[in-house]
């Protein structure tokens, strides 16, 4: 689904937020949304003070959460939510939100410039994680992944009224707006200004603690640049938007400033102002785009983007004729009943589902940016790593041809990930479940009521992760848990480089999650940034939406509210987790001591594991972190000479968060393998596939190494000269080692002269 771009001010028209804010201050001015309120509530007594809130336009205010890069923090996410909500609920303000549901083609060609732009900062966000090991500083903020796909459904968990567009959702804000007599519209695109609707207010102005923000007034640009309202659409195609690219009519533009003559900062706007100013003065009062002597080709682009901006009822002085834009009308059509058409939609107006009106109304998918490093070579970008699941959510909604399905019916997808340069969409064919019955028809998916279409869901559900052998297993599992053994294992199979290291941070996380209270998780912190866990973070996130566009396919086997990332992953606890399990933390401390915890997280690996052997999948132990005696227990620590990791002033910290719990007296321990991890099937390594003979050479060799280096170290920490320990450890360092050392070369000593 589409999310907005990392730049807030690129929203709009191209150059009008800042020439308003810069040059014409008196276009922007400060508002009281109680006073706003209360004069609304005089001029309307019948109709509630109404916000509506472009939920695009706000993800950037509403996600202050400190921590961004490791996957979203989504129960402090979730408590930022409610406290904006419960402002306005305290001020006597009624929300509407709305969220893009799909994306216009005449807007294609902006959406992927914009994507193709979020692509490189996302490059370097990852390098600046690999050159500090830590977060980088928040002018390099990007969203964490999926953050729009699941504001709507938090925001309907607050019991607020949230709507997903079947257009452009920017038109259906504003025609909501004022066919509803609502007292403004809440967001961040001067698209708003552009419309004849009510008033637009600014998001990033909102101070929630006085409820006053700022307001851009339509009017008052209009009296400054010496324009009628129904100007301002004409004005906006040719400064550049969505419709009319900055560049198509840059030669106009070009003229327009040569014309005007003057250079100062907000010229470029004042110039195309007095040119339409001028059409107006060579018209003798018959206006049109003939006046502008564009060619064909632009003139036909301009009359749609000034027609983007007419809502029902509204006409435009520049137009020799009204456009008419259709209805969306389904592709499917011929194909689907009318009752599963009208589902689909209605599901998708009220923020129910995801996906399926989609590839039921145009077969056109979308995905936004996420947080993937493009030079990781193991991990695979989540559009290849979760195609098979869509591939089987297209096989459910898409019909089939007699005996093989038609390749005229397979779905466009636009996916961002490193190396699409978007040229064009990938075309998906859908692929039938591997189900002894076959894939159910989705009148019986969505309609049936009965508990045989209950059984029906969750094995068809279970079918597109190719789990349906776990049918049984999962019996005893909630939802939450459920939605997470699907994913992991999952993408243990499809992922050919996840390590037990990774599903063991994957599963623990989601354990404690289940525990731990809002401010609890708030006192997580990581000693550094690892750029693989940031990518493993973003996938399992990306990997939830899929899970819920299957469930909705599927008919609701589940309660959404289940499958939601708040219940199942937090990212800074997954980061934590991550880093513990590939240092060698044992099972018990991963699951900070808690036997119950213990039991479950056992319990859930063994079904993840289980469904990989039934896959011919072998998950290997494969510990990627070398701790260099650095402890990991979130103290800030400095060591001389140079550190392959991040120390004390790069360490990412946060004022209100302090030392977590389970990782207190998480100190540096060499690598070992935990009892439980014996019984698993793990690839063998190279000096273990030879022959006992070798083996047993293999392990004297090792013993009689660390015997050596045993008396070294002992007769070094012995040594009082300097001089002696310089070779080893370098001068600054003379003197510094504890004689605890010492203790640790008796122990490992004496261990060794009890094997065999």
């Amino acid at each position: 689904m589409p999310e907005p771009s990392s730049t807030v001010g690129n929203m709009g028209v191209k150059g009008l937020q800042y020439f308003m804010e810069s040059c014409c201050p008196e276009t922007c001015l400060p508002v009281d949304l109680r006073q706003m309120a209360a004069d609304h509530a005089k001029a309307h007594r019948d109709s509630p003070a109404t916000v509506v809130v472009d939920g695009m336009g706000c993800l950037r205010y509403w996600y202050q959460c400190h921590a961004w890069v490791h996957g979203g923090q989504w129960q402090e996410y979730m408590h930022i939510l409610k406290e904006f909500v419960g402002a306005f609920t305290a001020a006597g303000l009624r929300l509407v939100f709305f969220f893009d549901g799909t994306i216009e083609e005449q807007k294609r060609a902006e959406w992927v410039k914009r994507r193709l732009r979020v692509n490189q900062d996302i490059a370097k966000v990852f390098q600046y994680i690999k050159d500090h090991h830590q977060q980088p500083r928040r002018q390099m903020f990007c969203l964490p992944s999926g953050l729009a796909t699941f504001s709507r459904f938090a925001l309907k968990s607050l019991g607020q009224e949230t709507w997903c567009s079947v257009r452009e959702g920017d038109y259906e804000i504003a025609q909501y707006a004022l066919s509803n007599n609502c007292m403004c519209i809440l967001g961040q695109d001067t698209d708003f200004v552009i419309y004849d609707t009510v008033p637009y207010l600014s998001i990033t102005q909102l101070r929630l603690d006085s409820m006053t923000t700022v307001r851009f007034y339509h009017e008052k640009l209009c009296h400054i640049l010496k324009l009628q309202k129904s100007d301002l659409p004409l004005l906006a195609c040719i400064l550049g938007n969505d419709v009319v690219p900055e560049q198509r009519l840059q030669h106009v533009r070009k003229n327009a400033l040569t014309s005007y003559g003057k250079q100062h900062p907000g010229d470029k706007v004042h110039a195309v102002a007095d040119f339409i100013s001028s059409l107006h003065r060579n018209g003798d009062g018959v206006l049109g785009l003939s006046l502008m002597r564009l060619s064909k080709a632009d003139e036909e682009v301009v009359e749609k983007g000034i027609q983007s901006y007419l809502l029902p009822g509204q006409t435009s002085p520049w137009l020799d004729h009204s456009l008419h834009f259709p209805e969306p009308v389904f592709v499917m059509e011929k194909y689907m009943s009318a009752a599963i058409l009208q589902a689909a939609k209605e599901k998708h107006v009220r923020a129910e589902c995801f996906i399926a009106y989609n590839v039921l109304h145009d077969g056109v998918v979308e995905c936004s940016n996420t947080l993937e490093d493009e030079e990781e070579v193991e991990l695979p970008p989540q559009a290849i790593l979760y195609q098979p699941i869509r591939e089987h959510i297209y096989g459910i909604l898409l019909p089939a041809s007699p005996g093989s399905y038609d390749h005229a019916l397979s779905v466009k997808e636009w996916f961002v990930y490193p190396g699409n340069r978007l040229t064009e969409p990938n075309h998906v064919a859908p692929k039938p479940l591997n189900l002894p019955e076959g894939t159910p028809d989705l009148t019986t998916l969505w309609f049936g009521n009965d508990t045989e279409v209950k059984r029906v869901r969750m094995s068809t559900f279970l079918a597109v992760f190719d789990l349906q052998d776990l049918n049984q297993d999962l019996n005893h599992l909630d939802s939450p848990s459920v939605a997470v053994v699907c994913l992991v294992a999952y993408m243990a199979v499809q992922a050919k480089h996840l390590s037990l290291e990774d599903i063991d941070a994957y599963l623990s996380q989601a354990v404690c999650i289940r525990y731990k209270s809002y401010s609890e998780l708030q006192q997580t912190r990581v000693p550094e940034v690892d750029p693989r866990a940031v990518q493993l973070g973003s996938l399992f996130i990306r990997g939830l939406t899929y899970l819920v566009a299957a469930n909705s396919t599927c008919g609701f086997p589940f309660p959404v509210s289940e499958l939601m990332p708040w219940k199942t992953f937090d990212g800074m606890l997954f980061h934590s987790k991550y880093l513990q399990a590939h240092s060698g933390c044992p099972t018990e401390q991963l699951l900070e001591g808690n036997p119950e915890w213990t039991t479950l997280f056992l319990s859930l690996r063994d079904l993840v594991l289980r469904a990989c052997r039934r896959h011919g999948s072998t998950i290997p132990s494969r510990p990627r972190r070398v701790q260099h005696g650095r402890p990991m227990d979130g103290k800030p620590h400095r060591e001389s000479g140079p550190q392959p990791f991040s120390t004390s002033d790069q360490y990412y910290r946060q004022p209100p968060r302090g030392p977590p719990s389970h990782m207190r007296g998480y100190s540096h321990r060499p690598r070992s393998r935990h009892p439980n991890r014996r019984g698993y099937q793990l690839a063998p390594r190279p000096h273990e596939a030879i022959d006992p003979s070798c083996q047993q050479a293999t392990m004297q060799a090792g013993r009689g190494s660390v015997l050596a280096w045993a008396f070294v170290l002992i007769a070094w920490i012995g040594s009082t000269d300097p001089v002696a320990r310089k070779p080893v450890f370098g001068e600054e360092e003379a003197g510094k080692v504890p004689r605890s050392a010492l203790s640790v070369c008796v122990k490992s000593l004496r261990s060794y002269s009890k094997c065999p």
